[in-house]
């Protein structure tokens, strides 16, 4: 038997005749490609699709100097316009201030309620401008205490008005009248006056037990009559530094509503025959103790505070203390509290005395105490002595 040749499968194509067909497909689709794309072209389209691609990702910064110019004009417009905007609210607020302070002094005058009696009050535009006015607060028999203050730590006569004219501080004693007019005191406040010139009258009947009322008119009145930073309260039995006060308040002259004193919460005093009792104790609640508050012997306000003041004092509510009903007015408003440890300083080893030998001075001296400086028209000269800071600082004091 011998081998037999393949065999074409029944009805099909021949194995030879299908391997030639593919290679012929192979070389024919060569040619077409190399006929139709150029791959020069494809490496350009794909290089664009990948920079469009990241362009969506990442998208292209136009930095045109131009425009770049122009952005930053239009936001130093915007900018000034807020500066102007501002500065107008400001002047708007001020405006409407001195309008309501000036309708409450005119009033004041056609009603001939308490305001300064002698020089009457002033056109609020007419103000003479200031630094800062104290107020030392005294009795129609105080004189004892006037005249130690006088001879320590208040200038005299020409020193006095040079205070004034260089270092824009108003210094008065102020003083109401007593229930007689023309009595025997109120004539000898008229002639301590005549021989010093340096109390403020108010039309106000003097009694321990008006001190709130006081208070009030007190800063009512200055308000109209000086256009200062500051309104000063002292008590005629504290010894005050007069440098250290000015600078501490130079360094909160931006702020228009502070309230600058030595910070105090006592107990409500209730029962009746004791000194600072408050008639009105149940209104402080179960706690039995006063809001945060300032002690009564030295304490300054800024001019926005004394313009409330002097604006809305027929409804403020007076307690039987005055330094609480001062309080009391502020509750409720924007008013930052600064509670200055250097106003309450005690008289006595090692409080002012050390501090002033280390060249850290005291604005204020007293003794708690007393609430006052004990026997002050006595002492003050010795306390002056130990704790003042020389009759020359407030001249070498720059605010």
């Amino acid at each position: 038997m011998g081998l037999s040749r393949p065999q074409k499968p029944p009805g099909g194509v021949p194995t030879r005749w299908v391997s030639l067909f593919c290679i012929a497909s192979f070389f024919l689709g060569v040619l077409v490609v190399n006929r139709f794309w150029d791959p020069v072209e494809v490496e350009e389209a794909a290089s664009s699709a990948q920079k469009h691609r990241s362009n969506e990702v990442h998208p292209m910064v136009i930095c045109d100097k131009d425009v770049s110019v122009r952005t930053g004009n239009i936001l130093s417009r915007v900018s000034q316009t807020r500066d102007v905007i501002n500065t107008l609210d400001k002047t708007i607020s001020s405006l409407e201030r001195q309008l309501a302070a000036a309708r409450a002094a005119k009033a004041d005058t056609e009603e001939g309620s308490p305001m300064v009696t002698k020089s009457g009050t002033k056109d609020l535009n007419e103000r003479q401008r200031v630094f800062f006015v104290m107020g030392i607060i005294t009795a129609l028999r105080n004189i004892k205490r006037r005249n130690s203050i006088r001879e320590t730590w208040m200038p005299q006569g020409e020193e006095l008005k040079r205070l004034e004219k260089e270092k824009g501080i108003i210094i008065r004693f102020v003083i109401g009248h007593s229930s007689t007019p023309g009595s025997a005191l109120d004539r000898a406040i008229n002639a301590e006056e005549e021989q010093h010139k340096d109390f403020l009258h108010l039309n106000h009947i003097e009694g321990y037990h008006e001190l709130s009322t006081k208070t009030q008119v007190y800063f009512s009145a200055v308000v109209a009559k000086w256009d200062a930073d500051f309104y000063l309260k002292v008590d005629d039995d504290v010894h005050v530094n007069l440098g250290v006060v000015s600078s501490t308040l130079a360094r909160h002259r931006h702020k228009p509503h502070v309230y600058i004193v030595c910070m105090k919460s006592g107990p409500v005093v209730a029962q009746k025959g004791i000194k600072y009792r408050e008639p009105e104790y149940w209104k402080f609640g179960e706690g039995n103790k006063y809001f945060r508050h300032a002690t009564g012997q030295i304490y300054a306000i800024s001019k926005d505070l004394a313009t409330y003041i002097l604006v809305n004092r027929h409804i403020l509510h007076r307690y039987a203390n005055e330094d609480v009903s001062l309080g009391s007015w502020f509750i409720g408003l924007d008013v930052e509290h600064i509670d200055d440890r250097s106003l309450c300083c005690g008289t006595t080893p090692p409080d002012c005395e050390w501090k002033a030998k280390s060249g850290n001075h005291c604005g204020a001296s007293f003794d708690w105490s007393c609430s006052g400086i004990c026997k002050s028209s006595v002492r003050m000269k010795e306390v002056h002595q130990r704790c003042g800071e020389g009759d020359q600082a407030i001249w070498d004091t720059g605010f």
